[in-house]
């Protein structure tokens, strides 16, 4: 990977011959370079033509990855340091674990730092609404980062949604599920206040249905700690508005939810059905499953079947990637298109993962 050199902005933008703006490649500041930091964060961005000028770790070992990766990068110790760099950089990227999410926000939102915030924003709805508020008082620009709208999964069920071809959907399936008996040593199965499968998987699990599905009216929720400190076996089952999302189905859809890290036989990923069909994905990336030899005769270009009983056809897949995300920042920087993803989405889902808390203590569903 290489840097671009020290600069005190942005480049000016140009226009293509038809009179549309070419932004100039982004200079970003990461904030913790660990898993999501190195191996999500700033491989998209340099995916999508982007540089990193910046990181914030104070760990060694981290220090030494981000130094090898970005060799013109500053490395900084806390966020007050990395805020007086300010002309080093044009976003920041906070991949922080999640209980640092809204302090570390409002700190850039009090500063004028336009920053991408990893999800969740917030260990609950109270949080979310106070980053939104904090940033919006004082006009500082920041989006949340869901790659998982860019999943292949995701933009061929969109796809197939818009040109109607499951009919009228009634009922939304998605396993996020592993087999890992033995729990990793991470904040993320042992920080009670922000990890758990809830706060990790269960904002794209959310996301993803009210995207596709609309408006959640109702939640009702199972959770349990098997071998972490915190939940590693997360159920939802969300109840949609009628009419709602991509899908726009008369019925009120029902999503059902499973987040897991002691499955031994995970799957199928994906079934969505409805009056004309099922939309079925049986794996997912590199999660063993029983079920991979389904999709041995899959064709290049395909992903997950259209079925109907015994009958299956493969499903052209969508457009787009994961750096699509990334190469959505410049044009929203200049104030040329929206936010990839719009920071009230991600209140609406803390607001759903609250009601699943609730729910999963008190044994109830819970109206929204």
């Amino acid at each position: 990977m290489v840097a671009h050199e020290d600069t005190t902005g942005p480049a000016d933008d140009g226009a293509t011959d038809d009179g549309a703006a070419v932004h100039p490649p982004l200079r970003l500041a990461i904030v913790g370079y660990g898993g999501a930091g190195r191996e999500i964060h700033a491989r998209l961005a340099a995916e999508a033509g982007h540089t990193v000028t910046a990181v914030l770790t104070r760990d060694s070992g981290r220090r030494n990855q981000a130094a090898g990766d970005w060799p013109a990068a500053r490395l900084v110790g806390d966020l007050g340091e990395l805020i007086e760099l300010r002309a080093r950089y044009d976003v920041v990227v906070l991949a922080s674990p999640t209980a640092l999410h809204a302090e570390q926000a409002a700190e850039l939102a009090r500063a004028g730092v336009p920053f991408v915030l990893d999800k969740p924003i917030g260990v609950d709805a109270h949080e979310a609404r106070a980053v939104v508020a904090e940033a919006a008082a004082t006009g500082t620009p920041f989006t949340v980062f869901q790659n998982r709208r860019w999943d292949p999964e995701q933009r061929t069920l969109a796809a197939l949604l818009e040109r109607g071809e499951l009919g009228d959907v009634h009922t939304f399936e998605r396993h996020w599920e592993r087999w890992r008996p033995v729990p990793r040593k991470r904040w993320k199965e042992n920080d009670t206040a922000g990890g758990g499968l809830l706060l990790d998987l269960g904002p794209h699990l959310v996301d993803s249905a009210t995207q596709l599905f609309g408006r959640v009216t109702s939640v009702w929720a199972q959770t349990r700690a098997l071998t972490t400190p915190t939940e590693d076996d997360v159920f939802l089952v969300l109840a949609h508005e009628p009419g709602g999302g991509r899908a726009a189905s008369p019925h009120a859809v029902v999503s059902r939810l499973w987040a897991g890290s002691v499955v031994g036989a995970p799957g199928p990923r994906t079934r969505v059905l409805g009056t004309g069909g099922a939309y079925l994905v049986t794996t997912f990336e590199q999660d063993a499953s029983p079920l991979e030899r389904f999709d041995d005769d899959a064709p290049a270009g395909s992903h997950g079947w259209l079925t109907r009983g015994r009958d299956r056809e493969p499903v052209p897949t969508g457009p787009g990637t994961h750096a699509d995300f990334y190469r959505a920042l410049a044009p929203w920087l200049a104030g040329d298109a929206p936010a990839p993803v719009d920071p009230a989405d991600a209140v609406r889902t803390a607001e759903v993962l609250d009601a699943a808390r609730t729910s999963a203590r008190e044994g109830r569903q819970i109206s929204l």
